[in-house]
């Protein structure tokens, strides 16, 4: 599947931005029908990272949400400026 069809958008609050900085996790809004293992392989994809983890969770508004655990060698906070966050 197409990467750019899974990762929708990158999200940000301030939870969001307390976990880019203490926990290395990044964020994301994904396809409806997305599953863990795609989500990882478009984020290793198309940013060149290692993930190690992969939560998600339907928001109440029928959205999916993905927290990615990225691996200590990769920045969150890199990832998340060449997604275009700052």
């Amino acid at each position: 599947m197409d990467p750019y069809k899974i990762i929708i958008k990158p999200l940000i609050s301030e939870k969001d931005f307390e976990l880019i900085e203490k926990e290395n996790k990044l964020v994301i809004q994904v396809a409806l029908h997305a599953t863990k293992h795609q989500i990882k392989e478009s984020m290793e994809r198309l940013y060149e990272v290692q993930v190690l983890k992969v939560n998600t969770l339907i928001t109440p508004r029928g959205t999916k949400k993905a927290y990615v655990k990225l691996s200590e060698f990769d920045d969150a906070a890199d990832i998340a400026s060449r997604m275009g966050l700052f």
